[in-house]
């Protein structure tokens, strides 16, 4: 008896698994994951180690060969790379192919401790170290943010606004910036009026560290109840980083627009620049959630864009 018969005789049965069939299909279907490209799990890992004004020679002494002794201590380790240049010691961690995506978290877990613990063995000016396991997002939708007539500064202000609305879309699980130029304090130092005022620039370097912290001040009770105090002399402008007291070899103070010039600016030369239409522009990347649908997302986007 083939199967064509055993169908033919027993319809009610065949019709009824059919319909159970397709309607189970469709189902499926739509619950099917949509993105634009698919999902991958890198087994990798970067363990960044900064140590500011050393050779690669002593990068390689001080920093990397302890922090490759730290990592290799771990049993589901396959392989371990590094490179060490100037003020800079670079790990790659590679995990066995036994641990799939839902062991790597833990394992990345037990990287971090074992960097933590190696800190303190690490030079005074070294590190700390960051390890970056999260460079296999895929980004399915990307925008580019930009105006006529807007800084930098604007455009990451309206970008920060849109990030805060975008992570609370459906299916949303990362919104990245790209492009965006972080802004900085420019101060050029008048060395002739410097060294007549006994200032270096290791000194001024100090006296600016020592400068706009936030420290707790303490409290006061009035009336029954405690009322913060939160100390003045902070920096909100450019203008109030020129009005800075600065102290000479002699004790004498005088003001930082004195001995320099103080601008406010970006930080050049930059490493990564956008634009769109010519004009300068900030890209906002948005991955999508494991299991996730990069189609009803992207709607939801352009209806949460619009409201």
């Amino acid at each position: 008896m083939n199967l064509a018969e055993l169908s033919l005789r027993n319809r009610v049965t065949t019709l009824v698994l059919t319909v159970v069939l397709i309607l189970g299909g469709i189902q499926s279907f739509q619950q099917l994951s949509r993105l634009e490209d698919p999902e991958f799990t890198i087994k990798d890992a970067l363990v960044f180690t900064p140590y500011s004004g050393a050779s690669p020679v002593e990068v390689e002494q001080e920093v990397t060969e302890k922090i490759e002794r730290a990592v290799q201590q771990m049993s589901q380790i396959m392989e371990v790379e590094s490179r060490s240049e100037r003020g800079l010691s670079t790990v790659t961690v590679t995990i066995q192919d036994q641990y799939g995506r839902e062991a790597l978290p833990q394992v990345w877990d037990e990287l971090r401790r074992k960097i933590n613990d190696i800190q303190g063995q690490l030079p005074p000016k070294a590190g700390p170290s960051l390890v970056n396991d999260d460079f296999g997002d895929v980004f399915g939708v990307f925008v580019a943010l930009y105006g006529p007539g807007y800084s930098y500064a604007e455009l990451k202000e309206v970008a920060q606004m849109l990030r805060r609305e975008y992570l609370l879309v459906p299916d949303v699980a990362k919104v990245e910036f790209w492009g965006d130029r972080q802004e900085s304090i420019h101060i050029e130092m008048d060395r002739d009026r410097a060294a007549q005022l006994g200032v270096t620039p290791a000194s001024l370097q100090r006296s600016i560290l020592d400068k706009n912290l936030v420290v707790d001040a303490g409290r006061v009770e009035v009336g029954g109840r405690f009322i913060d105090i939160d100390p003045t002399g902070t920096f909100p402008t450019a203008e109030s980083v020129a009005d800075m007291l600065i102290r000479g070899e002699s004790d004498a103070q005088f003001y930082l627009r004195d001995i320099a010039t103080v601008t406010r600016g970006y930080v050049d030369p930059p490493t990564k620049i956008l634009r769109y239409a010519g004009q300068p522009a900030v890209g906002i990347g948005i991955s999508t959630a494991s299991g996730g649908n990069v189609v009803t997302m992207g709607e939801a986007l352009e209806v949460k864009t619009r409201e």
